[in-house]
């Protein structure tokens, strides 16, 4: 979850996306693939107005996402940006379907891959994925990176439905198949077929759907165990340790917490978590690198692995593990 919470100056100062809308793209309203019908009123649709789509569910591109723009004019839009290699993506994307269900309407999840979306990916600045975005009266809001425990997206998600009414946009999204959504959704023929996950890694997804961490983590060990080179296993394993250290922990506590203890190890641990957690990569990988400095030889050790950890979250790929890397190989040589 971010850091600070969203509100109409960070509304006002977020990502412009205006470059997207004047793109070749089929009419709002029209059947493309993922398309939304067009929002009824949009811009500023009656308090509660109801807003006819295809579904709660949909998929966003390039081409049609102008669409989008005019639906969140009506109802905020929760953009989930993806890619089929992250694991990161698996864990998240049955949680973020299973809220948007429970809001009934008040939000309308689009999911974008970024591999087949490249201008969509770099008009939201996504770093990593998966990235949560909104997007309210066209304008969007970076929300959160990486998987997130369900109560820290609830909260997230409350605080949307709070900017949103502040900046006139209350309609509820009515789906036009008369399905929850998810249904609709898992029939479209856009939805990409992935493989069959090996058996520890779907046991681990099973149980991360369930809160169960604890067990998530033992099966992504035992897949590490049986395939040392299990790249998948080891993201995995990282974000879900990543979640189980932030389940049930209050931002405010642990921030506190780091407050009141600049020189206490774990408090300082438990704020760059709460960083990594909430895209503020660069802030985490400061806060633990500063500590190298008066830490003695066991508590450098402990850093280091959480770093490597985080690592694993953000992605070894990302230009800022990179430099991270780099300062963490210079304080330990």
């Amino acid at each position: 979850m971010s850091n600070v919470p969203p509100s109409a100056a960070s509304l006002r100062g977020a990502v412009d996306l205006s470059s997207l809308v004047n793109r070749a793209a089929a009419p709002a309203g029209s059947p493309a693939a993922g398309g939304p019908a067009a929002a009824p009123g949009a811009p500023g649709a009656a308090p509660g107005a109801g807003v006819a789509v295809p579904s709660l569910l949909l998929d966003g591109t390039d081409a049609t996402f102008s669409q989008i723009l005019d639906l969140s004019n009506a109802v905020p839009v929760i953009v989930e940006l993806w890619a089929s290699w992250s694991d990161g993506s698996r864990i998240l994307a049955p949680l973020m379907q299973k809220l948007i269900l429970e809001y009934g309407g008040q939000f309308v999840l689009v999911r974008v891959e970024t591999d087949t979306n490249p201008q969509l990916a770099a008009a939201f600045q996504a770093q990593s994925v998966p990235t949560v975005a909104a997007i309210i009266a066209g304008r969007p809001v970076a929300l959160f990176e990486g998987a997130q425990p369900e109560q820290s997206i609830r909260d997230v998600f409350d605080q949307v439905v709070q900017l949103a009414a502040q900046n006139g946009v209350t309609g509820r999204a009515l789906p036009q198949d008369g399905r929850a959504g998810a249904e609709a959704d898992s029939e479209s023929p856009a939805e990409p077929v992935e493989e069959p996950l090996p058996p520890h890694h779907a046991e681990a997804f099973d149980a991360i759907s369930q809160g169960d961490y604890k067990t998530a983590i033992a099966e992504y060990e035992k897949a590490i165990v049986q395939n040392p080179r299990d790249a998948l296993a080891a993201a995995g394993l990282a974000q879900v340790k990543l979640l189980d250290r932030l389940d049930g922990k209050s931002l405010d506590e642990i921030r506190s917490a780091g407050a009141a203890a600049p020189d206490d190890i774990d408090a300082q641990l438990a704020v760059a978590d709460l960083d990594v957690s909430g895209g503020h990569v660069e802030d985490a990988f400061d806060r633990i690198l500063a500590l190298f400095t008066k830490a003695d030889q066991a508590s450098k050790d402990l850093l280091r692995a959480r770093m490597l950890e985080l690592f694993e979250v953000v992605g070894l790929d990302d230009p800022r593990v990179t430099a991270a890397r780099r300062r963490l190989t210079m304080l330990l040589y």
